[in-house]
């Protein structure tokens, strides 16, 4: 298995990591460490006492954004550095500048939060991390040559005594190899949480699952199209067969018997199939909107429901598709389990573009998302397009279902 960074390097057998450079580019790290904060914080100090001195002038508010800035050439020095210890390359998280000119470009990196996570880097390198860098490393040169050493240092101890420092200083020097790999592995780590772009990999998964959502709806209403326009048409046509068969027969014949029963199933059969073309995708959502497939869903439910839509007009597929399917199985709930009376869906959209659906019954309540009673599913549906599913039920009632969808 390729190793790619020093935190994988130490699963690897003590025989391999050793003879490995890990423990070496460990080390050539935390000394880089070391130098970049001190540079850091000479640099620092410099720039800010610059700019005390100089506020009498203009010029001394430049040491003051110089010391904003200078976060950005920390952590590309710091990007450069970890590959020392991690393989995997951290790319620049800076947009290119849209103007020209010193001024544009100071505008536009002073308003990126990229530049302040790295001034907060540059602090955390400077303040905390690099005098940790300092202590690993040193500490365990002392401790190395106090022990190699021991025979040139000692000179109050037996040579004899002394030798036995130095034979223990072997197995220690090997051992060392390992917490100071593993404290770059982790302080490597840090940084990369850090400095990394972290919203590119969240923002392309994030497009890639609306993406999903698009295609998927897609096939959905392709196959509804196709059962209603196909399968649909063809069990029609062979229920009006059998049904002018089943006319021209003579009444209490078997033959007759057998048509009629054929004819019932045929029904039956496209009564299911139906059913099922409004679950895969209702085709009075796809032709006149969410407030027109809510009302339909409400009009066939097993307990009244009150309707208060107030929507803008059509939404996007995936909210429209979302929203009623939410609706239904909100209300294939409230049949089910609630014991309601009645049931009421609201639903408008705000001013912070998000369209907000509320189902409520006045059932018996204690709805419980662990006892599978699709809450689970639902939260789910909602969540793929970052929406969010609350649930109000108390015991005795009454149940609130509250869906925020962004638009």
């Amino acid at each position: 298995m390729p190793v790619r960074n020093a935190l994988e390097a130490l699963s690897l057998r003590p025989t391999v990591f050793l003879r490995s450079a890990w423990p070496w580019r460990s080390l050539a790290y935390l000394l880089g460490g070391v130098l970049l904060g001190s540079a850091t914080i000479l640099a620092v100090v410099g720039l800010l006492l610059a700019g005390t001195v100089l506020s009498v002038l203009v010029i001394g508010f430049a040491g003051y954004v110089a010391t904003v800035l200078s976060g950005i050439v920390v952590a590309r020095v710091e990007r450069r550095r970890l590959r020392l210890v991690d393989e995997e390359e951290l790319s620049d998280p800076h947009q290119p500048v849209p103007g020209k000119g010193l001024r544009a470009w100071l505008m536009f990196r002073l308003r990126e939060q990229a530049t302040w996570r790295e001034l907060g880097y540059a602090m955390v390198s400077a303040g905390v991390l690099c005098w940790m860098d300092a202590l690993v490393v040193f500490g365990t040169g002392y401790t190395v040559l106090g022990t190699l050493l021991a025979p040139l240092i000692i000179d109050d101890e037996p040579l004899s005594n002394t030798i036995w420092f130095t034979l223990a200083g072997i197995p220690l020097t090997v051992i060392l190899a390992y917490p100071i790999t593993a404290w770059a592995g982790a302080r490597a780590a840090m940084a990369r949480a850090i400095l990394a772009p972290r919203d590119d990999r969240l923002v392309e998964v994030t497009r890639s699952r609306a993406r999903l959502v698009d295609a998927f709806e897609v096939e959905r209403r392709r196959i509804e199209r196709d059962l209603h326009d196909g399968a649909q048409q063809r069990l029609v046509a062979l229920s009006m067969q059998l049904g002018m068969a089943r006319l021209e027969l003579p009444a209490g014949s078997a033959a007759a018997s057998s048509v009629a029963a054929a004819h019932d199933l045929a029904k039956q059969a496209l009564t299911d199939l139906r059913e099922l073309i409004r679950g895969v995708h209702p085709k009075v959502l796809t032709d006149r909107g969410l407030a027109a497939a809510i009302g339909e869903a409400a009009s066939t439910a097993p307990v009244p429901v009150d309707l208060d839509l107030r929507l803008p007009g059509r939404l996007s597929p995936a909210v429209e598709v979302t929203a009623y399917f939410v609706v239904t199985e909100a209300l294939t709930n409230v049949a089910k389990h609630s014991g309601a009376d009645r049931a009421a869906v609201t639903a408008w959209t705000t001013d912070r573009g998000r369209l907000i659906v509320e189902i409520h019954d006045d059932g018996i309540g204690g709805a419980d998302p662990a006892e599978g009673s699709g809450l689970v599913g639902l939260a789910d549906r909602v969540a793929v397009l970052d929406g969010t599913v609350t649930l109000s039920s108390p015991e005795d009632g009454p149940t609130l279902v509250h869906v925020e969808i962004p638009l």
